[in-house]
């Protein structure tokens, strides 16, 4: 049975550098207030005009220019996203157009913060099968356009960023490398706790005067349960993969956390007994980017921590639905 490796990385952030300074221009907060609750420093917004599909493309091309392969050689997309361009169809389909591969099926999953281990998930599974053997897995979100920026919206505004991670997955025989196993949990109970209720198909219509006054269109969060579930669903995760691989935590070159808030990173690490160089964070310079915060910091990591192959590599995330998910893989 075939495993999955990563072939290449690609990522794309917008040029545009929201600093904690100008948010302060914009609501009654500090850069003090903002680090200490977050440690998010600055964060990628997008231009007028630009979309998470964009944001996908150059991701995706970076990806295939550094592994040398062609947009052809491609046979499945998986697309990981809560901020699609339109309300339907999905964002694989208009990146399957922007990169001129018609007839290579396109799946979105809208897993928010673990949508890019469920979406690795599923295509590990697809190259186990010998179903595809070359796969585009990417993870993009666009939140900037979706925030109440005002003092109103603080609590959520101040964290979320824009930017795009896209994987190439491909089968291998080799038995050093590859995804060693996923781990996938939900639990719906808590759906309410972090989530943009409107527009939706529950109301009729669907979008309202009202929504715009009562602010359900922008997301809500529930900080302090969401810091309270993150904090021992990631770590615990993380122990069922290595458990299941027969692994210890000593095992890991590099952890790559979501990238949700500095201090849930911080307490991960601690509950796993983990040395700072074994533990990648970059959410100080582009925020919370949910889909794309896991292959935005792997690709850094793999870069700054000299990740050779054969080293052992972790992903964790956690984030609404609830929803959380771990993966181990060789390099």
């Amino acid at each position: 049975m075939p495993r999955t490796a990563i072939a290449a990385i690609g990522t794309c952030v917008p040029d545009r550098v929201v600093t904690n300074a100008e948010l302060t221009r914009l609501m009654d907060t500090s850069e003090e207030w903002i680090v200490q609750r977050t440690g998010i420093h600055q964060r990628r917004w997008v231009a007028e005009g630009q979309g998470n599909s964009d944001l996908a493309l150059a991701a995706a091309r970076q990806a295939l220019e550094r592994a040398g392969w062609k947009a052809s050689d491609l046979e499945a997309i998986v697309y990981a996203t809560l901020s699609t361009d339109h309300m339907f169809p999905g964002d694989g389909c208009f990146l399957n157009a922007k990169l001129g591969v018609p007839g290579v099926p396109a799946l979105d999953i809208r897993n928010q913060c673990s949508g890019f281990l469920y979406g690795l998930s599923v295509a590990d599974a697809w190259i186990r099968s010998g179903q595809y053997r070359r796969i585009l897995l990417v993870g993009s979100e666009v939140h900037s356009t979706g925030l109440d920026v005002s003092t109103r919206g603080r609590d959520v505004a101040v964290i979320f960023g824009d930017g795009a991670g896209a994987a190439l997955l491909e089968a291998t025989d080799d038995p050093a490398r590859g995804v060693l196993s996923t781990h996938l949990h939900a639990d719906g109970r808590f759906a309410r706790e972090l989530w943009t209720d409107a527009p939706g198909s529950f109301y009729h219509p669907r979008l309202q005067p009202r929504m715009l006054e009562d602010t359900s269109i922008f997301p809500k969060m529930e900080g302090q349960k969401v810091f309270k579930h993150a904090i021992t669903k990631m770590p615990d995760v993380v122990r069922a993969a290595l458990e299941k691989n027969g692994l210890v935590a000593a095992d890991i070159k590099v952890l790559i956390p979501h990238q949700a808030n500095l201090r849930i990173s911080e307490m991960v690490q601690r509950a796993l007994g983990l040395r700072d160089d074994q533990v990648f964070n970059n959410i100080q310079k582009y925020g919370n980017t949910t889909a794309a915060s896991i292959p935005l910091c792997l690709e850094e990591a793999v870069r700054e921590r000299g990740v050779q192959r054969g080293d052992l590599v972790a992903l964790a995330a956690f984030g609404a639905g609830f929803t959380w998910a771990s993966a181990l893989l060789r390099w």
